[in-house]
């Protein structure tokens, strides 16, 4: 792994534009951006879309809404909506903090599609750590919420299937981007530790999922925290994102074969047992990453000397 000088990503915007109301602002603005912005903005082209087909736009948008009955459409303007946390912190941080938008990528500042892809074989190979697991440990009963006979292949199940594999890695980035690309960055250069670059995040990341028993509260902030570690431990978003993609399909995919999409979008009852199998999943995975990441040398800072304003200078023209 490099020593050369540099800036560590979660201390990414303490080579911006200096001022402390700046990531607190950039955090205001984020979540006023998806619970206000976003979602009004992203349903203007669907309200279109159903006036010109002839249909009833306020029914149709109701519907399209109603995530306790999931269409496909409606898991489209979900995974879209989320994506846009892309473009939202791209402009958040090159406006607010002046620096280019790649820098929430990683530390190069891109995305190192490489290592994404070798992170993402490595998800695999920590999946199959949950199987023996999960083979060892009593049923998880209602967390689960998956029957045993396989699902009719209908159309309705191929508008899903298409709209998970070529819309949910969008929706995953989003997610990955807002909670450990922006805000790791923001709290990082607010508190200047890993410590709080890693957990604040992760606990707005199982919070912004809403009303969710305990058991899936804890899942998600461990998702968040494993996460976060990843981000500032490899210098980039790419593990976070390939483990996310997978997590996703995987349950999508799941929910199609043997559920329903409801229960995967709003889980209910949770179980405790459910918890050794996905730390077992996350904590092989990072492991893993890390051994990887240090063998291979991937870059965990900046080339860029350390200093206030010093990526500024380098992004005049993005």
């Amino acid at each position: 792994m490099s020593d050369a000088p540099g800036l560590p990503y979660h201390l990414v915007h303490r080579g911006g534009r200096l001022g402390a109301w700046r990531p607190i602002l950039g955090i205001f603005a984020l979540i006023v951006s998806f619970v206000v912005v976003v979602p009004v903005l992203i349903q203007v082209p669907f309200a279109l879309g159903f006036a010109v087909a002839g249909r009833d736009v306020a029914d149709s948008l109701d519907r399209l809404l109603d995530l306790d009955d999931p269409t496909p459409l409606g898991l489209a303007y979900l995974n879209v909506a989320l994506a846009c946390a892309i473009l939202v912190t791209w402009l958040i941080t090159r406006v607010l903090h002046g620096i280019r938008p790649g820098w929430l990528a990683s530390v190069t500042p891109r995305i190192r599609w490489r290592w994404m892809v070798t992170c993402f074989g490595i998800s695999v190979v920590a999946l199959f750590a949950t199987l023996l697991v999960s083979a060892f440990l009593p049923a998880q009963g209602e967390s689960t919420e998956m029957g045993t006979q396989l699902n009719d292949f209908t159309e309705t199940t191929r508008n899903f299937l298409l709209v998970v594999l070529l819309l949910t890695p969008l929706q995953a980035a989003g997610e990955e981007y807002a909670f450990r690309g922006y805000l790791t960055q923001a709290f990082g250069g607010l508190f200047g530790r890993e410590w709080a670059a890693v957990l604040f995040p992760a606990i707005l990341f199982a919070v912004a999922h809403g009303s969710q028993s305990a058991p899936i509260f804890f899942d998600r902030f461990a998702f968040g925290l494993v996460a976060g570690v990843l981000v500032v431990r490899t210098g980039g978003l790419e593990a976070g994102i390939a483990m996310h993609v997978l997590n996703n399909w995987l349950a999508f995919g799941l929910a199609l074969a043997f559920g329903d999409m409801a229960s995967s979008l709003n889980p209910t009852g949770g179980s405790w047992w459910s918890i050794p199998v996905t730390l077992t999943q996350s904590l092989a995975y990072l492991g893993l990453v890390l051994l990887v990441a240090r063998r291979r040398g991937v870059r965990i800072t900046t080339r860029t000397p350390t200093g206030p304003g010093v990526l500024v200078g380098q992004s005049g023209r993005v």
